[in-house]
């Protein structure tokens, strides 16, 4: 059997991930035999476990990779149907992964080990709640020894969350250009002068940039970095940090987006009416993974979620996204993934030779996708044809629930209100016809009340 070696999985000498027939699978290394063995036998692993902080897996056997001859064991993991990055979550969903990252450096201290790194990268959302997914992070405790990943965290968690909290909630899209993490220098430039008078924010933060500065060009036996680190000193930074990160917020505004249904185009029998065509639909072509592309606040994307189906709900604005988290956590919704996405321009391949962490295209197709109320945004606020709109969902999914809303629509005249109707081929017509040279189009209801029309379509 072939096996291929996943692209983002080889920084750790400790193993890495591998995909064979389509199973996701752990190789762990020989040089790692000590320290997973120690995991396994002193509790760690099974407290983790029980404690949903980590993701769980079972050793296999008869399955080798393609680099079989430094391998110890070899693990299977529990699936996590979704790969999501940090640069794609909202404020809540970055401070619960670190406040999770957290707690298993905490937990390993009691049980005699430590965390080798603090990537956020190490965390994933599964069944709605973050879960540490790389096994082979964990290494022995040694007395006296600094907490290594400190910076890591800082620069991955604490200092992203403070710049949004206290600058701008935008300023989150930095995590995807410095994929390593925002350097601390930048993250104190950003950051208003009042958080000087923050503690947490003082100690992790500023004084830790000027540090950084201080010895970044003194070799390691020079500086102070080899004093002894008391395990009680050591659970006094992580208690530090844990208070800091808890103390950030961010309060979602009313913004457009997130009061969206609160202005729609709907009559309350329209509404139900909308939702009761997309529930057949749902029925009809049965998916286990859906795509709501332009959730809001994931009112349609429940649909999906409750009849089982794993559905991420893809959308722009910061704050529809974090009120969707917010219910997924309140409620337990374990179906239902909120996530931040600029459709006009996604999550793109980056990372060692555009490799390292996937576009959104190369995660999917999904079985469906959902298109609600989306297509005029994309083609008379974006100016993207059609065509090229019909291409795109052409991509990501086999059938497609997509709705049309015609100029006469009160939102579309909104949107003209402001500029000049160039969009001569943006009509049903000319849309049912671009959509139709890769899907065909299995049932079109007129929504009630309304001359929005809804589509259910299957890729040719």
């Amino acid at each position: 059997m072939t096996s291929e070696q996943v692209a983002g999985s080889f920084r750790d000498p400790s193993g890495f991930v591998f995909k064979q027939e389509g199973v996701i699978y752990r190789q762990v290394n020989r040089c790692y035999k000590d320290d997973y063995d120690f995991l396994m036998s002193s509790g760690l692993y099974e407290h983790l476990v029980s404690a949903g902080l980590l993701i769980p897996h079972e050793e296999v056997t008869g399955v080798s990779s393609h680099s079989p001859d430094g391998a110890y064991k070899v693990l299977k993991p529990e699936l996590v149907p979704f790969i999501s990055y940090p640069y794609e979550w909202c404020f809540s969903q970055l401070k619960d992964a670190a406040l999770t990252t957290l707690a298993v450096q905490k937990a390993a201290l009691d049980f005699g080990m430590t965390l080798k790194d603090c990537s956020a990268y190490n965390i994933q959302f599964h069944k709605g709640m973050p879960v540490f997914i790389d096994t082979l992070s964990f290494a022995r405790y040694v007395e006296g020894a600094p907490w290594t990943p400190y910076k890591q965290f800082c620069q991955h968690f604490y200092g992203v969350l403070a710049m949004m909290s206290y600058a701008d909630i935008r300023l989150r899209r930095l995590t995807r250009s410095f994929i390593d993490g925002v350097p601390l220098d930048l993250v104190s430039s950003v950051l208003p002068y009042r958080t000087r008078f923050v503690f947490p924010v003082l100690l992790h933060i500023h004084l830790h940039a000027r540090s950084q500065i201080r010895y970044a060009d003194i070799p390691l036996e020079r500086t102070d970095f080899s004093r002894k680190v008391s395990i009680n000193g050591l659970r006094g930074l992580l208690d530090s940090l844990e208070g800091g990160v808890r103390r950030l917020r961010w309060k979602p505004a009313g913004t457009e987006w997130a009061d969206y249904y609160s202005d729609d185009s709907y009559t309350a029998a329209g509404r139900d009416d909308k939702q009761e065509l997309i529930g057949q639909y749902l029925r009809a072509t049965a998916p286990k993974t859906v795509w709501d592309m332009g959730a809001n606040t994931g009112f349609h994307s429940r649909a999906a979620s409750a009849l089982g189906a794993n559905t991420v709900a893809f959308d722009v604005d910061p704050a529809a996204v974090e009120m969707n988290y917010l219910q997924v956590v309140k409620a337990k919704e374990t179906h239902i993934l909120p996530l931040l996405l600029d459709l006009t321009n996604p999550s793109p391949s980056i990372g060692w030779a555009h490799d390292e962490r996937l576009s959104l295209i190369d995660r999917g197709p999904a079985d469906l996708a959902m298109g609600l109320a989306l297509v005029h945004h994309l083609a008379i606020s974006n100016n993207v044809p059609l065509g090229l709109v019909a291409a795109l969902f052409g991509r990501i999914c086999e059938w497609l629930i997509i709705e049309f809303v015609p100029k006469s629509d009160h939102k579309v005249q909104k949107l003209l209100a402001t500029r000049e109707d160039v969009f001569p081929n943006y009509t049903q017509e000319g849309f049912e016809k671009e959509f139709s040279a890769l899907f065909s189009i299995e049932r079109s209801d007129r929504i009630k009340d309304s001359d929005r029309v809804l589509y259910l379509m299957k890729r040719k």
